[in-house]
């Protein structure tokens, strides 16, 4: 077997496209797992031949291109690997993202996923610098593009493309082949960085929205986990600089903390009074009965750690508090049994309650029991940026 796979490696580097397809298309599945080891040979040279096969215009077919990102996607847990896809060809990461805006693509969606793989590596951040020639023409730095579509299409800049597809495009709305689940990962390891940040949180030029705007809808499509992890991820990720907190909760164009709270309310939350429910954001009273909380703990947690960062600045506690924050986290402890989303329910409360310097403390969540106190692991650490989603393998 070792010697078979060797030799079907070397193929992919073969003058003849017939060989090279045949390798291709029996190297798909040994591309996870201890066998992938054999896509390192010879200075990882199988890899880059892979991204020759996908960028190759005159042989590319749809099976090649499909098969070899797919290869791409599962060799993509390793960091060398990932860094040279992004490094040893400069006009891949370009080739990548201008395929997924095509329309007509169908291997789209396999690689957004590649591409969210992709964005575990620092240097992801060149996608903020690719534009469109002026006019979109369909040659571009060496490479022949498909046109982009006007009618969706009303930036030349990467990044914006990338953001209509996935707003546009969900439910394939928009190509019958591709819902753009995965940029969702993508957006959330982008704003890690603080370049990245600042494209989700400020106004763009080319249609005057704030790009975190058009994705807190998706925080409740409850029939797309992908897409809301990716963006509860981002939400949170873009709350790292607590100086834009103060615009984030009070502009209205961008409206943040109801969505943030939404998918951790439920209808079954009785017990907050008439006062406090009518305090709450205008979203966030008198649900319908089938109001449901998010059903991924994991999620639901990703939205208080989102709290939790509101809660670092005194004006963000002090809206916090003007809106009821404390009654529904309250609410969701009480209702839902699960070891992290307590943590968090009691740091967040504890945060609120607690009174600021010179005031005296308001309230504060019931104490734990002393068997809750000793089983509990007393290593708070935050969990990495870059762990908030897992990469992605396809077999």
């Amino acid at each position: 077997m070792t010697s078979q796979l060797n030799e079907l490696v070397e193929f992919l580097h073969s003058p003849q496209p017939t060989v090279r397809q045949i390798a291709i298309d029996n190297l798909v599945g040994f591309s996870a797992g201890p066998t992938s080891k054999f896509f390192k040979n010879d200075n990882y040279r199988p890899v880059k031949d892979i991204i020759k096969m996908i960028m190759d215009p005159e042989h590319g077919t749809r099976v090649i291109i499909q098969q070899g990102v797919t290869i791409l996607v599962n060799l993509s847990e390793d960091k060398l690997v990932r860094n040279i896809i992004l490094n040893n060809d400069k006009k891949f990461l370009k080739f990548l993202i201008w395929k997924i805006v095509d329309l007509t693509n169908p291997n789209a969606d396999i690689m957004c996923i590649l591409l969210s793989n992709l964005a575990k590596d620092d240097a992801i951040l060149a996608t903020l610098d690719i534009k469109r020639n002026s006019g979109g023409e369909e040659i571009d730095d060496g490479l022949r593009l498909a046109a982009l579509n006007k009618d969706v299409f009303k930036s030349l800049r990467a990044m914006d493309c990338l953001m209509d597809c996935f707003v546009k495009g969900y439910d394939k709305k928009l190509t019958k082949y591709a819902s753009f689940n995965y940029l969702a990962f993508f957006f959330a390891d982008i704003s890690r960085f603080r370049l990245g940040r600042m494209y989700f949180i400020e106004e763009q030029k080319y249609d005057g929205v704030v790009p975190i705007s058009k994705l807190l809808v998706f925080t409740e499509k409850y029939d797309a986990k992908v897409r809301r992890e990716g963006v509860a991820s981002t939400i949170k990720n873009s709350l790292f600089d607590s100086e834009t907190h103060e615009r984030l909760l009070k502009d209205e164009k961008i409206n943040l903390l109801p969505y943030i709270l939404l998918p951790i309310a439920s209808a079954k939350d009785s017990e907050i009074d008439e006062e406090d429910m009518f305090n709450l954001p205008d979203e966030l009273q008198l649900l319908p009965e089938d109001k449901e909380r998010d059903p991924v703990p994991a999620i639901i947690c990703c939205h208080l750690e989102s709290i939790l960062l509101l809660c670092t600045t005194y004006a963000g506690r002090e809206y916090l508090r003007d809106k009821s924050v404390y009654p529904l986290v309250r609410e969701l402890h009480k209702n839902v049994e699960n070891e992290d989303i307590g943590e968090l329910c009691y740091r967040i409360v504890n945060t609120l309650m607690r009174g600021e310097p010179g005031a005296g403390t308001v309230e504060e969540m019931p104490s734990k029991s002393a068997e809750e106190e000793k089983d509990e692991d007393n290593d708070e650490e935050e969990e990495d940026d870059d762990e908030d989603d897992e990469i992605v393998e396809v077999v």
